[in-house]
């Protein structure tokens, strides 16, 4: 049993008003190429897919990428509960966009479908480290329909003096082309099928056998993606609370020693459970609102443990409704309004709209968590009050009136398949397991060069996802495309599917003794992709496989 971590001194932190997003440059030195630029410093990486035929004149977007650089840094000084002397200033690994000290999470990309993205990551961490994790970076949007070569596919990791096997030259920097498409190019033209598009993503660390340490550490980050329906502007579209209303919240769970330094063991198959929980980096903190609508980003970037959300009064004996309007970056054909708890497996979103102007100035919330989890296999139960993590203070009237909206059609889905054309399609089966003290897929361990499923592009298929376990759950994800739930069994008897879980998602939980049944299309791209638990130290410990589209 692990010694608790030091008291926390709550509601000390204040977060910032909004986040601040991004900013693209003019120009990259040396300018970005389609080749790997191993001269001027790059990753021996492959070839950009399809680039010259999305970007430029003449191209389905027309138009050049934005240029943007992130740096992977170690911040000395990080504070994670204020000025609290059990937890001094100490060591944190994040991203910076400029020449400024790193952060965790790291800056917010703010992105538009049909406008392209070329990011340059940098990798400047020290060679040489104390404690947990691995200096080399890998960098995977979650889940971007991106080119395999810039998914972040866990052995494409780097430094400047290290590569991973599915490199061919190490580098100081990769450039990650992100069409920034709706899936479906191939099928209906243009920039894609607009119903297949995202909104709430994030951007992690997912280097070989390292993700959980190196993304506790904090290498991670959001990454919102507008359209003309998700506008991101309160006057068009669909009205969506927009700008410093349109606000992520990232939870994670951490533990501390005794001297108040962060830990982990990164050898231990069952990972460590945090008992001190992250809200965008920073234990307990406080956000004060204006008495108006809000649009709540939530995350919970793990590693391990899960949440149940509650939005609580002051008095521990009270909660209050909010309207939930995605799921896994997904906008639900319809919001789920008057709902009181939002569940999240690690790695899952969850978009809510919460309006403040029911609150009386001075209202105190909380944000809290209802989840008794003691291992770090699966939650044990849901209990009231919960634990405290974020408070709320209603503390100004808005500047202008609120005039965004949340309507009552959200993004429309794409039909699903007749029963005969669901009948007609490849059905591949897979199996998260326990194997000799590791974590398995079919019983078999990761291999990085070799996939273990090829798809054909353009195709469709049935993926089973099953668990016959009854110790453990597992938030499977599947890079790369959306998929779409046809089915849920427990012990082999059909469940329903929660209202939340029909519409378009990418982590998928496998509870105990469960079979969960996903419709999956492959489009666009070629290449080589994952599909892992995002207990991430399951992951690190083989329970991720390789699929190839082909």
């Amino acid at each position: 049993m692990l010694p608790p971590s030091p008291p926390v001194t709550p509601w000390v932190e204040e977060l910032p008003l909004q986040d601040t997003p991004l900013t693209p440059l003019a120009a990259l030195d040396p300018a970005p190429t389609l080749g790997a630029n191993l001269a001027g410093g790059e990753v021996g990486r492959a070839m950009h897919q399809r680039m010259g035929e999305i970007c430029g004149p003449g191209s389905r977007t027309a138009r050049e990428p934005l240029l943007y650089q992130l740096s992977a840094r170690e911040n000395p000084s990080w504070r994670f509960n204020g000025d609290n002397a059990y937890y001094p200033p100490q060591a944190i690994w994040g991203f910076s966009g400029g020449s400024g000290p790193a952060v965790t999470p790291g800056p917010t990309i703010h992105a538009r479908y049909g406008q392209p993205i070329m990011c340059r990551i940098r990798n400047e961490l020290p060679a040489f480290s104390t404690g947990f994790g691995s200096p080399e970076i890998c960098t995977h949007l979650h889940n971007m329909h991106t080119p395999s070569e810039s998914d972040g596919f866990t052995g494409d990791f780097y430094s400047a003096s290290k590569k991973g096997p599915t490199l061919f030259a190490p580098g100081a920097y990769n450039d990650h082309f992100w069409p920034n498409l709706y899936a479906g190019i191939d099928e209906f033209g243009g920039i894609g099928d607009p119903r297949e598009a995202l909104g709430s993503l994030f951007y992690h660390d997912h280097t070989e056998g390292v993700t959980a340490p190196n993304v506790l550490k904090g290498l991670a980050g959001r990454y919102n993606i507008f359209d003309d329906l998700d506008s991101g502007n309160e006057q068009t579209g669909l009205r969506l609370p927009s700008g410093p209303y349109d606000y992520p919240l990232t939870f994670g769970d951490r533990r501390f020693d005794v001297n108040g330094q962060l830990t982990f063991d990164q050898l231990n198959p069952e990972g460590v459970l945090g008992d001190r929980y992250l809200v965008n980096g920073k234990i307990a903190p406080v956000l004060r609102v204006a008495r108006r609508k809000y649009r709540f980003r939530l995350l919970n970037s793990g590693p391990t443990r899960y949440y149940e959300l509650y939005l609580q009064n002051k008095g521990a004996n009270g909660i209050f409704t909010f309207t939930q309007i995605s799921a896994d970056g997904n906008l639900l054909p319809n919001p789920l309004t008057n709902q009181t708890r939002v569940r999240l497996a690690p790695a899952e979103r969850a978009d809510i709209v919460i309006d403040f102007a029911r609150f009386p100035l001075g209202t105190e919330l909380y944000v809290v968590d209802q989840i008794v989890q003691s291992t770090t296999r699966r939650p044990d139960k849901v209990q009231a009050p919960g634990t405290r993590l974020l408070k709320l203070v209603v503390d100004r009237n808005p500047p202008e009136p609120d005039t965004s909206m949340v309507p009552s059609v959200l993004r429309p889905l794409r039909d699903l398949p007749s029963a005969a054309e669901l009948a007609a399609l490849p059905v591949r089966s897979f199996n998260f397991e326990r194997s000799g003290g590791m974590w398995a897929i079919n019983a078999r361990f990761f291999d990085v060069f070799t996939p273990a499923v090829q798809v054909a592009r353009g195709s469709a298929e049935i993926w089973e996802l099953t668990n016959l376990n009854d110790g453990w759950q597992h938030p499977v994800h599947v890079h790369f495309e959306e998929g779409r739930i046809l089915s849920k069994t427990v012990n082999g008897a059909p469940v329903p599917i929660p209202p939340h879980e029909r519409g378009r998602k990418d982590v998928f939980n496998v509870g105990e003794r469960m079979t969960i049944r996903v419709l999956f299309r492959f489009r666009d791209f070629n290449g080589k992709y994952l599909m892992h638990c995002h207990n991430l130290t399951h992951e690190d410990h083989s329970m991720m496989l390789r699929w190839d589209i082909v």
